[in-house]
């Protein structure tokens, strides 16, 4: 679904496909700086505590969501200016591109950013060595990380769209709403290998914030009604 969402809005425009790989780039650098900062902290504690390290993975955790949302920020600050030079340069003094659209694609940038990072880890674990569920848990491991993996992109997208609105129309609680949704994703994957107490809450907040951006997008019950019915 991702895929298509990209190939059909994004691919045939030069300036969306710069647009979403700037924006992978952001997340990829909230990535390295946040894993920096956990990788420090590891290495200076005791790895025989095993409390203290899984305390560690939680604000390890908790830490690279307020740094990726303190990156979408910072990507949203150079769009602007960006969307304002852009409207200087043109003879009609029109942006080639809304704030809408840049939101809908940046989100896309992040999601996909974020999807690849988990496709590789899956990849890498599936080389083996061992056997999934030889020990008894789920062998279903596989398959619910591909379902979860899709549902972070399109969260990160609709987060994308969220957050712009909100700092384009200085509603600060909609930029909170973002990051908590963004802390309960993230934190329900703690809940593994109970596969169910994160693949729920992901999907249902999903839900929930995919209505949320198509409402705050000028979206309406009955545009979808056409849209389904194929009327213009």
């Amino acid at each position: 679904p991702a895929l298509g969402l990209f190939l059909f809005t994004i691919a045939r425009d030069p300036l969306r496909i710069i647009i979403l790989i700037a924006g992978a780039f952001f997340w990829l650098v909230s990535l390295l700086l946040s894993s920096l900062i956990w990788f420090i902290a590891v290495k200076a504690s005791d790895p025989r505590d095993e409390p203290l390290q899984k305390g560690l993975l939680i604000f390890g955790v908790m830490f690279s969501v307020l740094l990726q949302e303190a990156f979408r920020f910072l990507y949203y600050k150079l769009l602007r200016k960006a969307i304002k030079g852009l409207v200087a340069l043109s003879e009609d003094s029109c942006s080639p591109i809304s704030i809408q659209q840049t939101a809908y694609v940046a989100g896309m940038g992040f999601g996909l950013m974020s999807g690849a990072f988990s496709m590789i880890n899956l990849l890498a674990d599936a080389l083996g060595p061992g056997t999934v569920g030889i020990h008894g848990d789920s062998q279903l491991y596989f398959l619910t990380s591909a379902f979860m993996t899709m549902v972070l992109i399109f969260l990160h997208t609709f987060w994308g769209i969220l957050f712009f609105h909100g700092c384009e129309h200085r509603c600060w609680w909609e930029i909170t709403a973002v990051i908590i949704m963004h802390l309960t994703v993230s934190g329900s994957t703690f809940c593994n290998p109970l596969y169910m107490g994160s693949l729920v809450p992901s999907y249902l907040l999903m839900a929930t914030a995919a209505t949320w951006a198509y409402l705050l997008s000028g979206g309406s019950a009955q545009n979808l009604r056409r849209f389904l019915l194929c009327k213009s």
